[in-house]
């Protein structure tokens, strides 16, 4: 614990060498006569407007938070039409394939774990949940004092991500109640996790990975709205990536749960989110 804690703050620079970065990358957008508070040059999607120029505002958060989650939830219908069959089996296909692998690597992440002891206290849960939320937190107030509209959207387009996700993460959880990794005694095989974990999806339930759908979700808006700076993508999803696996190296999440929640949190982000509205 106190490692931890003698740790955490390497987190926290990193969360304030993002922001530098950032407000950087913002100040010389306008430098080069962009317009006042530019998105990122894309090619315009089919409805005219790319990902990256996606606006909101505080009065429009609720009504779009709502408007995604009609879409989240009716994305059965879609399919039923016919619609995003090839990335919908891609996505199920790995993680069954994935929950399937569980049984033989889980093991090995069990066994090894004290060889990660550094990074697992860096990536503690709670550290990084506080540091997920705080960039897009940062990144509003940073937008606020710098009057950067474009960032103040990036922000409160990253929350509305965040809270997509966190909704179907924990519907998800309440459904399969699977148990984690550290639930499952030493000896104990790791096939039969599925439907007996905790009741509550606060506590014991994996699946999918709540970290991992968060970050991404993060990861997804500041990459995608910051795309035209090509070091951003590498650092936010290097993090996220970073932060993913050690829900892994700790046996609170299986592989299968990172990837899918992983994916979640990109593909929620990404096509309805920053989709065209």
């Amino acid at each position: 614990m106190m490692r931890a804690q003698r740790l955490s703050p390497f987190l926290l620079l990193v969360i304030a060498g993002l922001l530098c970065l950032l407000a950087r990358a913002s100040a010389q957008d306008r430098d080069a006569n962009l317009p006042d508070n530019p998105a990122p040059q894309s090619p315009p999607s089919a409805h005219g407007r790319s990902p990256a120029e996606r606006e909101t505002s505080w009065r429009a958060l609720p009504g779009d938070f709502l408007h995604d989650q009609k879409r989240i939830w009716t994305f059965p219908g879609q399919l039923a039409k016919g619609h995003h069959w090839v990335p919908t089996l891609a996505i199920t296909g790995i993680t069954a394939g994935l929950v399937v692998a569980d049984a033989h690597d889980t093991p090995y992440f069990r066994t090894h774990s004290g060889n990660l002891d550094d990074l697992n206290d860096v990536f503690d849960a709670s550290i990084t949940s506080a540091e997920v939320i705080a960039l897009p937190a940062s990144l509003l107030v940073a937008g606020y004092l710098r009057h950067d509209r474009y960032q103040v959207n990036t922000a409160l387009l990253a929350g509305e991500a965040y809270a997509d996700c966190a909704v179907v993460d924990l519907a998800v959880k309440a459904i399969t109640r699977r148990k984690r990794p550290v639930d499952v005694p030493p000896g104990a095989p790791f096939n039969d996790t599925f439907f007996s974990g905790g009741k509550s999806p606060f506590k014991g339930s994996a699946f999918p990975s709540g970290h991992a759908a968060g970050v991404f979700s993060v990861a997804t808006v500041v990459a995608t709205r910051y795309h035209n700076h090509r070091w951003v993508p590498w650092v936010v999803y290097g993090f996220a990536t970073a932060v993913s696996f050690s829900r892994v190296t700790t046996s609170a999440h299986f592989p299968s749960d990172v990837f899918l929640g992983a994916a979640l949190g990109y593909t929620i982000t990404r096509y309805q989110v920053l989709g065209p509205r």
